[in-house]
């Protein structure tokens, strides 16, 4: 397996200390490179050779210092030495080469400078040796890993957007609203693109404004009225007397003019408005990109973050491409010079089906056809590329009928249908420049078959035959427990219908339950966008378990969570997956694609098999559990105090309760919660359990909080905090270690790359934003606080929002301590384990977690935050990773993706027999 992008950054950097001064050619090219190699975990020996030999152009023989055919060609020079002739010389030897030898990238270097030229994309990169931990992903074709890129959209978009927001609020003002309100906007959007994409004639529907209606607009309803009926009239069947310049106008059919709408009212200000659309050259706006903006301006709180909610065409390529576009173009290339085979593979272009059964505005449809009609365009190429087609018509193939979708609102679902047909139209106008011929599909004979309709409510057979379709795909709502309203909790209930704890799912499993429902016994593959939700913490036992047992779902590709990203003003943040699936095994690798920076490009990985996580593995969840599945001691909560806040004081507080009576100073005692553990923040609370009632009356303070908990207890319309009201002194939970205890946070952030943990003593009072782990040892501390648990947080744990958010019944409770480790390993472990905290200790961290840190202490936060992690805790951490990863095993865990996988083999040998219980045999009488 290739190494972690985090190992190869370590040793980038290690090799650039070690070799920062190197500079002879001729006694440090060998080693030197054999080290860069060794920094991505590959041997040198087995990829490249040294003076490779080459005839150059003049017939006389050349050396290349190192080849790795069809890859990259190297080219070392001493320290100071022109590296523009060395690239030069590069390129001679590239002539003596054979086909398939020729590199895709050359690297030219004296030691010091790394010049890198990627000869596909003509870009080069140059950079110093000590900037190799900068730029080592640009050796990712080094790995085998291939960076996935796609294009930003045009903020364009956003500009039409506000203007038709602009049209929508005036005519909203006058009482035009609703339906005909809806209907209007999307036949304006269509004759603004009519115009700009050679439907209509260049600026014919403005000239049209201009040159026909008032400026005060009074007679502007009219004469959009009688527009929209032309429109929808065959020229044959208009009458004979129309104006000529209502005539010119082309019979646009497909029912989009068909309704006979209210008359609307217009004035010189809404005239402008609109005259201001037609200004903007619609030729250049995505109608897959601006559908989604253009239904936000029709609510005021949306506009505020104009498109922020719509899938980004990069995020649309990302499922559609694995998913079914990467085999298809793949088939084309291995059957383009076979003309039958050609043809056939157009036929089955032609007749592929694709749902989108949460279509929103069409934005997946619409790129998805694009693509298609791309790949068609290449198609047409190769078979026309000697001659010329005499009717274009008769060539294409692909059709919007192709499309189907089901959409919860009236609105999107027009929209949807329309941006279908203005792509399809810029697709015809790709191919009318390519063969000189113009070619428009007006009128409008076929259409997308897209419902308006709850999708989870609704027969999929009734939109789209299963024996038709080819492909689920799309992005349906996210919405979580909380979030949902009444019906869509009603929706959750009818499609888990009977299904235990399905109450916690997100909205968007439902689609997932229903996608499997629809394929059975079928070729169709799914694919959708969710939130990363389903692939971590309780979701995915419930989800999954259903998938797997009673659908037989198997993972086909999966990226892990990546940022959701547009061009949006207010671009929302929310972190997301897509998973790839179908009712059958893959016969292909599955591919997984991770990625290093969430909101960076990622890396392909093939996989054997792709588990719920997200990761390979096996087809296992992990679920709930009350108990450990290895023998350790459970983790508990702090206590919990419910008291209206009474309890728990400041410093201030604290000192003024003691200045009262000095001896109450042994009912305050430190009070830790997460924030208080990472921030070496001072909290204080008043812990009563053991007090007498003379010194409860003995300090006025004290029994006004006393009372007032008292109180509020009392008042509480939840009958167990009533019953707490007879117990006042007491916290609700109290589940204070009665020795020294381990303590972590409930909640960290994803940024470090360990959570901190610490130990504290009986005398400091945990809350429940704490887990706490009594009696813990060193050996405990190394393995919470190791690389090898982390892996299994990251992947296991829940979010919240995009932290950690660690939970004993999912992530410790199903965390597989190592196998009976040897008294050596664990000794091993606890010394690594004591050097972590001698090194905290030495930034003067105190032992209680920084309630007594000096000002210029450093709290956990600030040694755990990886911009300010000292070098020395960090290297005592890499040798704990060390020591506990040998008590797993003695071979080395290279990625991230083999700790996994090696995790989720001993959590199955572990809960083997928790699966299979054998019943016990009755005894007979």
């Amino acid at each position: 397996m290739a190494l972690s992008w985090n190992e190869i950054k370590t040793r980038a950097v290690e090799f650039s200390k070690e070799w920062a001064n190197t500079s002879n050619e001729e006694a440090d090219a060998k080693p030197f490179l054999d080290a860069f190699f060794n920094v991505f975990g590959i041997t040198r020996k087995k990829i490249g050779t040294f003076e490779h030999r080459v005839k150059k152009l003049d017939d006389a023989s050349g050396y290349i210092d190192l080849l790795w055919k069809g890859v990259i060609l190297i080219e070392m020079k001493s320290r100071g030495k022109n590296l523009d002739k060395a690239y030069q010389q590069a390129i001679q030897y590239t002539h003596g080469l054979k086909q398939h030898e020729l590199p895709k990238y050359i690297l030219i270097s004296d030691f010091e400078i790394f010049r890198l030229y990627d000869l596909e994309e003509d870009k080069t990169l140059e950079f110093q040796i000590s900037e190799l931990v900068n730029n080592v992903q640009h050796f990712g074709y080094l790995l085998g890993y291939q960076k996935k890129e796609y294009k930003e959209q045009d903020p364009a978009n956003i500009k039409a957007a506000e203007l038709m927001g602009k049209l929508h609020d005036s005519l909203k003002e006058i009482g035009y609203d609703g339906h005909p309100l809806e209907v209007y906007l999307v036949r304006i959007l269509f004759v603004l693109f009519a115009e700009d994409t050679t439907i209509f004639n260049k600026q014919q529907f403005q000239e049209y404004i201009e040159q026909r209606t008032n400026e005060d607009g009074s007679d502007l309803a009219a004469k959009l009225q009688e527009l929209f009926q032309v429109l929808n009239t065959p020229k044959e069947k208009r009458f004979k007397n129309l104006d000529e310049q209502l005539a010119d106008f082309p019979y646009v059919n497909g029912k989009l003019f068909e309704e006979i709408l209210p008359t609307a009212s217009f004035d010189s200000k809404m005239r402008r408005a609109l005259l201001e659309c037609c200004y903007i050259d619609w030729s250049k706006i995505s109608p897959a990109i601006f559908g989604s903006m253009f239904q936000s301006v029709m609510n005021p709180v949306e506009r505020r973050n104009l498109g922020a909610h719509y899938t980004s065409e990069a995020n649309i390529l990302k499922l559609i491409k694995p998913l079914f576009l990467d085999e298809l173009w793949a088939e084309f290339h291995a059957v383009k010079d076979n003309k039958n085979k050609l043809a056939e593979f157009h036929k089955k272009l032609s007749t592929l089906k694709f749902l989108d059964p949460a279509c929103g505005c069409g934005n997946f449809l619409v790129i998805t056809y694009r693509e298609l009609r791309l790949l068609e365009l290449e198609i047409l190429r190769t078979q026309y590329k000697n001659q010329m087609a005499t009717q274009i018509q008769d060539i294409i193939w692909l059709d919007v009928d192709q499309f189907c979708g089901i959409e919860y609102e009236e609105f999107p679902a027009q929209i949807a249908q329309v941006a279908l047909w203005l792509i399809d139209h810029q697709m015809n106008m790709r191919i009318s420049n390519e063969f000189g011929q113009y070619f428009a599909r007006l009128p409008l004979k076929k259409s997308a078959k897209i419902i308006h309709g709850n999708a989870l409510r609704t027969d999929w057979e009734s939109v789209v035959s299963k024996n038709e379709l080819s492909y689920i795909i799309g992005n349906p709502p996210f919405l979580g427990k909380k979030e949902q309203n009444a019906n869509q909790k009603s929706d959750m209930e009818f499609v888990f219908s009977g299904i235990k704890g399905s109450g916690i799912l997100d909205y968007v499993t439902a689609w997932y339950i229903k996608a499997a429902q629809f394929i059975q016994k079928t070729d169709i593959k799914v694919a959708f966008v969710s939130t990363n939700s389903i692939s971590q913490g309780e979701q995915v036992g419930i989800l999954w378990q259903i998938l797997f047992n009673k659908y037989h779902i198997k993972i086909h590709f999966a990226h892990q969570t990546f940022s959701w990203s547009n061009e949006a003003k207010g671009n929302a943040a929310v972190h997301v997956i897509i998973v790839g699936f179908a009712n059958f095994d893959s016969k292909n690798e599955k591919r997984i694609f991770e990625y290093e920076n969430i909101k960076g490009e990622p890396h392909e990985i093939k996989a054997k098999n792709i588990n719920p996580f997200l990761v390979e593995g096996k087809d296992i969840t992990v679920e709930n559990r009350k108990s450990p599945i290895s023998k350790v001691s459970e983790i508990i909560y702090g206590s919990f105090a419910l008291d209206d806040g009474n309890y728990t004081l400041s410093e201030e507080e604290r000192k003024e309760i003691i200045s009262e009576n000095k001896s109450s100073e042994k009912l305050i005692k430190p009070f830790i919660g997460g924030r208080e553990l990472l921030h070496s923040e001072k909290r204080y609370c008043l812990w009563l359990a053991e007090a007498e009632p003379s010194d409860i009356k003995g300090n006025s303070k004290i029994k006004e909080r006393v009372e007032a908990v008292k109180k509020w207890r009392s008042n509480s319309d939840r009958a167990n905090t009533k019953k707490l009201a007879y117990t006042p002194t007491l916290f609700a939970e109290v589940r204070q270690p009665k020795t020294n205890y381990l303590a972590f946070p409930t909640v960290s952030s994803v940024n470090r790359k360990y959570i901190p943990i610490a130990f504290l003593s009986p005398n400091i009072i945990a809350s429940n934003q704490l887990y706490v782990l009594p009696n813990a040892t060193l050996f405990h501390f190394g393995i919470l606080t190791s690389i090898m648990h982390m892996s299994w947080v990251k992947y296991i744990c829940g979010r919240l929002k995009s932290d950690y958010r660690y939970s004993a019944s999912i992530v410790y409770n199903n965390y597989p301590w190592p196998q009976n480790p040897t008294d050596k390993q664990i000794k091993a472990i606890e010394a690594a384990a004591q050097k972590v905290l001698d090194v905290r200790a030495s930034f003067q961290l105190p032992s209680d977690g920084g309630l007594s840190a000096e000002r210029g202490g450093s709290s956990l936060a600030d040694l755990y935050d990886p911009l300010t992690m000292p070098p020395d805790l960090v290297k005592a951490h890499q040798n704990l990773d060390k020591a506990v990863d040998l008590a797993y095993r003695s071979q080395p865990f290279t990625t991230e993706a083999n700790r996994m996988e090696f995790l989720f083999g001993l959590y199955e040998q572990y809960t083997a027999d928790l699966f299979f219980v054998a019943k016990p045999k009755r005894k007979r009488s």
